[in-house]
């Protein structure tokens, strides 16, 4: 489990931006930060996979573990190291680039997790739109699913004005996206110290298989590989 080193941890090794520092806690970052995180990745696995078994699991940095180093090839921060950690699932982005993706991140300030995107290309986004404004059923299981939870709320960024103002406002929450994911944020940190957390993960994420199938099929729709 984690505990409050792991973030004591992640929040001195971001102050500290040494190469040095972070060889020589090495072993707090194995065992308050990685093997934590892998334990976590290996108990959600069962539950990730039944929902799309195409989904990569391994719990491996750079596979479905974050990595600590920041590429800090194209920022202006050139810090060296990440304050927060996280689990990606998602398919081989060798064989499928910017899939839609089940996540969860966690930093000493919050923790949050959902799925969808950290950024949605222009033309899979025509394609939900187009989905929506067609009520295609894949869009109604997904809409139905997304109504009936009260765990997440539709995120990323909108357009300053909407596009589409004769929509129910509930529907404009996804049209006027740019980019779009459905998130869960928390400070419950006393969840996060708990073995309740990878059955919580898991028990919450279930409630959006019906809304990561319609963002599968947006995706398939956009390159092609579904032309219906």
């Amino acid at each position: 489990m984690f505990s409050p080193q792991t973030f004591d941890f992640l929040f001195e090794n971001r102050l500290e931006n040494s190469k040095e520092w972070f060889h020589e806690h090495k072993n707090i970052y194995n065992e308050q930060v990685l093997r934590p995180l892998t334990e976590l990745c290996v108990a959600m696995t069962p539950t990730i996979e039944a929902m799309d078994e195409k989904i990569v699991t391994i719990p491996k940095i750079n596979k479905v573990l974050s990595r600590i180093y920041r590429d800090t090839r194209f920022s202006k921060d050139k810090s060296l190291f990440r304050e927060s950690i996280w689990l990606s699932f998602k398919r081989d982005k060798k064989e499928c680039p910017h899939y839609p993706e089940f996540f969860v991140v966690l930093t000493p300030q919050q923790f949050f997790y959902g799925c969808g995107y950290y950024w949605t290309q222009p033309e899979t986004m025509r394609q939900i739109r187009e989905m929506i404004e067609k009520n295609a059923p894949a869009f109604q299981k997904a809409f139905k699913a997304y109504q009936e939870q009260s765990v997440f709320t539709v995120d990323g960024d909108s357009y300053k004005r909407s596009k589409y103002p004769t929509y129910p406002e509930e529907k404009r929450a996804w049209l006027d996206k740019k980019t779009i994911c459905f998130t869960r944020y928390s400070t419950d940190f006393s969840l996060v110290f708990s073995d309740k957390l990878a059955g919580t993960l898991c028990e919450d994420l279930v409630l959006m298989k019906p809304v990561y199938d319609f963002l599968i099929l947006a995706e398939q729709k956009a390159r092609g590989i579904i032309v219906v």
